[in-house]
């Protein structure tokens, strides 16, 4: 399919031509209102404890803490917060972390006791900062070196917002596919329903991904994982644009893992032509073959690091994009600059679900040629060389 850059030209000339619009849209007493409450806001927070988190001031601070609140992981789902009030609506996570045994709590004392993101359980102190658990004492102390906490990490196996989304995920797959496969056994291979809608995808990951990159003959053994791994991160990428929070394929820690399965699967599934090639390189000259099989094995690990770097680098920028491009909105005084904001906001969504798709894909894709070349079959004519 071929997109047409026309529209987007177009866009970006009107948002060029009426910069001096918005440079103008806020006038000068406005400006200055927002500095001297900015000073008074700073000047009335001096008096709180040390530990406690300064709420920003103007628009922009607000926004730009609101970004890098989305996308952070979270160790509770709040929809929203009442600014004047502190209330917020939502629910509260399981805090389960091994330090001297296993210590579960809710993740509501975090908010709820004497001082600010500290949660007292079993005579431990845990302070909760930038979504990380320290262990600290009754007032929340961090000790920081080079501008990072050095206090203890206990080992963090909550119940975060990350992990919500990705049961949530896995559990609408097991529902879907269940009743695809059953809608096949009652109908003579026939998909009804929602399978109607998903049977085509699967169709396109084997015929288009599976059979061209693995061969006919091994294909097979891989298609639960590569169909797996497809919808799974697409999914979780369509979910990342609902506006609930998620942020789950920009977390660089569920793309590793996602990588690490790939590298797992290409290393214990390959055959021996695979290693052989690898490890003894065929047709070289014998003092360069260990050259080449260090340069090789390096290739293993470099091969799943891109993979984890491309999905997360990807899903990362457009949230970020896609949110400062709202924020615009709430920072234009004007009806133009506000208008051509949602404009802009609403095609980059648009785009964004393309790109969802597409980073799908190409994970499953590259997976795919990682399995077709640790199962390609030895060539004889390799041996008079």
């Amino acid at each position: 399919m071929v997109i047409s850059n026309k529209p987007l030209r177009f866009l970006v000339a009107i948002l060029v031509a009426c910069l001096p619009l918005f440079s103008t849209a806020n006038p000068v007493v406005d400006s200055a209102k927002v500095e001297v409450e900015a000073h008074e806001g700073a000047v009335a927070h001096e008096g709180k404890q040390e530990g406690a988190h300064a709420e920003p001031q103007d628009v922009k601070s607000e926004i730009k803490e609101f970004i890098n609140h989305h996308l952070l992981d979270s160790h509770s789902f709040y929809f929203n917060a009442d600014k004047e009030t502190g209330e917020h609506y939502g629910f509260s996570l399981p805090i389960i972390l091994w330090d001297n045994g296993l210590q579960v709590f809710s993740s509501a004392e975090f908010h709820h006791g004497p001082v600010a993101d500290v949660a007292e359980h079993n005579g431990n102190f845990y302070k909760l900062h930038h979504e990380k658990i320290y262990k600290t004492d009754a007032k929340g102390t961090l000790t920081e070196a080079h501008g990072h906490p050095t206090n203890v990490r206990p080992l963090d196996l909550s119940i975060t917002k990350s992990v919500i989304g990705i049961l949530f995920v896995a559990i609408l797959m097991l529902v879907l596919f269940s009743s695809l496969a059953k809608s096949y056994a009652k109908n003579g291979g026939i998909a009804k329903g929602a399978g109607r809608f998903f049977e085509p995808l699967v169709i396109y990951v084997r015929d288009e991904i599976a059979i061209p990159n693995i061969g006919e003959k091994g294909y097979k053994k891989y298609m639960s994982y590569l169909l797996t791994i497809f919808f799974f991160i697409f999914f979780l990428n369509i979910l990342g644009l609902m506006p609930l929070g998620f942020n789950i394929t920009g977390n660089i820690t569920i793309t590793l893992s996602l990588a690490l399965l790939t590298y797992l699967i290409t290393t214990f599934s390959a055959n021996k032509n695979y290693w052989s090639h690898m490890l003894w390189m065929p047709g070289v000259p014998v003092l360069l073959r260990p050259v080449l099989a260090l340069i090789e094995l390096l290739g293993t690990i470099i091969k799943p690091f891109s993979l984890m770097i491309r999905l997360y680098a990807n899903m990362m920028a457009g949230h970020v994009v896609l949110m400062s491009i709202i924020g615009l909105m709430f920072i234009f005084k004007s009806w133009i600059g506000s208008s051509l904001s949602f404009v802009l906001a609403f095609s980059l969504s648009i785009l964004e679900i393309l790109v969802a798709f597409l980073q799908a894909y190409i994970f499953t894709m590259l997976s795919s040629l990682y399995f077709g070349a640790g199962n390609e079959e030895h060539h004889h004519e390799e041996a008079h060389h």
